[in-house]
């Protein structure tokens, strides 16, 4: 996925003074012929990621359960890590 060393910037969260911004990145693997996920939350110097929990055939389809998360389980992602 084009976009920063992170991947795509999908948006930023805000819960009081921290702000997130939130990355989705995607990776081809070849032996599944598939792309794997993760997403990746960076606040200034502080950077958190998930595991690959994103396995679908193309890049669109990772990007479309991406968006099937609201801002609030995606909160819980970042705070969980």
């Amino acid at each position: 996925m084009a976009g920063s060393e992170y991947g795509k910037h999908m948006g930023a969260l805000k819960r009081g003074d921290k702000q997130w911004d939130v990355y989705l990145e995607g990776q081809p693997d070849g032996t599944l012929g598939a792309v794997r996920g993760r997403l990746h939350f960076v606040s200034g110097q502080e950077h958190k990621m998930t595991g690959w929990i994103f396995l679908e055939r193309h890049e669109k389809e990772i990007q479309e359960r991406f968006d099937e998360f609201s801002p609030v389980e995606l909160l819980r992602f970042v705070e969980s890590l």
